[in-house]
């Protein structure tokens, strides 16, 4: 009979604590008088191995390094009903698994520690992760996905084995942390929170703030880019437009209003980089598997999009250039003295560099429709 509970511990050179915690974790099965394996999935280069598989835990090497390859390649291997998560460093206290058992069994898909509503001990963690990173991202996390939950991050998890068959999990990194929620928001698991303590580790931390934080808030553009790229790439192109239509209307008088029209240029040129970068991560989401449906993704990644975007991109270019052009002749007509062209010279640039991000998107995107060596579309 397969066990009811699989408790994985991914490990990266825990040895100092990965004995008392797969003990303490053993006790708790024990006195739940349930059935259960405890597998950890190890990366360590100490004697995290040998010790796990003293003390009678299922040892896991993955083929790649990474938290989430961690937990993907023990998720392939675990056989309990309900799998349970947690860190290996003691930071967690498997005392509280009970807790997580129970709402599994009530009807819960997906159970996640809340340490933000339970007990942070003194030194466990940092003020920049407790007032700052962590309340950020899930505030960010629950507006994007309306996930309801208060600590996205927590590593003290359990899923049942019919909701991590719905998850489309792949990413290897710490981003694994949202992806899980992010997929389990989408595929409509019923979440719920328990709150739990929080201890000061015992080694030197794995995290890095800055890093580890863009991977969350990258995976959250890839899922929705439209909050990150369009909405303020399209409000500095609509006040770029306004800008030098506004400097435009002045006639000459405009040549002494350069700051303006710099102005004006710089936000149009910013505004449509940034709809582009929105358009690159909608077409890497559909590629990826995770975009959301809609005529925007349809259209990018249709497989006429790069005769498109090359045909707009070339045009721009070309209206760009005989601008140029148009002000080089009046500069020859006046003996190559003073010239008064200010507005057509930056409107050359403007029309010439709006062509060559066209261009290069169209070439960058076409990238994701590729299925295989041979170039054969999708």
């Amino acid at each position: 009979m397969p066990p009811l509970v699989s408790l994985i511990i991914p490990t990266l050179d825990e040895q100092d604590t990965i004995g008392e915690c797969i003990r303490r974790a053993r006790a708790v099965f024990q006195v739940m008088e349930v059935e259960a394996e405890i597998l950890v999935s190890d990366s360590s280069s100490d004697q995290t191995t040998e010790i796990a598989q003293m003390l009678g835990a299922r040892v896991l090497l993955p083929d790649r390094m990474g938290y989430g390859n961690a937990y993907l390649y023990a998720f392939a291997r675990a056989r309990g009903k309900y799998i349970a998560i947690m860190d290996g460093d003691l930071t967690y206290d498997p005392s509280e698994l009970p807790k997580f058992i129970r709402l599994l069994e009530g009807g819960a898909d997906l159970v996640i520690g809340s340490r933000l509503k339970g007990d942070i001990k003194p030194g466990a963690m940092s003020p920049l992760h407790r007032y700052l990173g962590n309340p950020l991202l899930t505030w960010l996390l629950n507006l994007l996905f309306a996930t309801g939950i208060s600590d996205a991050h927590c590593g003290m998890r359990a899923i049942s084995r019919d909701g991590l068959d719905r998850l489309n999990l792949r990413t290897g990194g710490m981003e694994f942390a949202s992806e899980m929620i992010i997929e389990a928001s989408r595929n409509g698991l019923r979440i719920e929170e328990v709150p739990i303590s929080y201890y000061p580790r015992k080694g030197f931390s794995k995290l890095i703030s800055l890093s580890d934080g863009w991977r969350h808030l990258r995976f959250m553009m890839l899922y929705r880019p439209v909050p990150f790229f369009m909405i303020p790439g399209l409000a500095a192109v609509v006040l770029g437009l306004l800008l030098t239509a506004a400097v435009l209307t002045q006639g000459k008088s405009s040549e002494i209003r350069m700051h303006s029209l710099i102005l004006g240029s710089l936000l149009l040129l910013i505004g449509y980089q940034t709809l582009l970068a929105g358009l690159h991560f909608s077409a890497f989401g559909k590629a990826y598997g995770v975009a959301e449906k809609g005529w925007l993704v349809k259209a990018i990644m249709s497989y006429h999009s790069l005769e498109r975007e090359l045909a707009a991109g070339l045009i721009l270019i070309a209206a760009g250039m005989l601008l140029g052009l148009r002000v080089m002749l009046s500069w020859e007509a006046a003996g190559y003295g003073s010239l008064y062209e200010v507005q057509s010279a930056m409107f050359a640039l403007i029309l010439s560099l709006l062509g060559i991000q066209t261009v290069f998107s169209g070439m960058f995107i076409s990238l994701m429709l590729l299925r295989d060596g041979n170039g054969n579309g999708r």
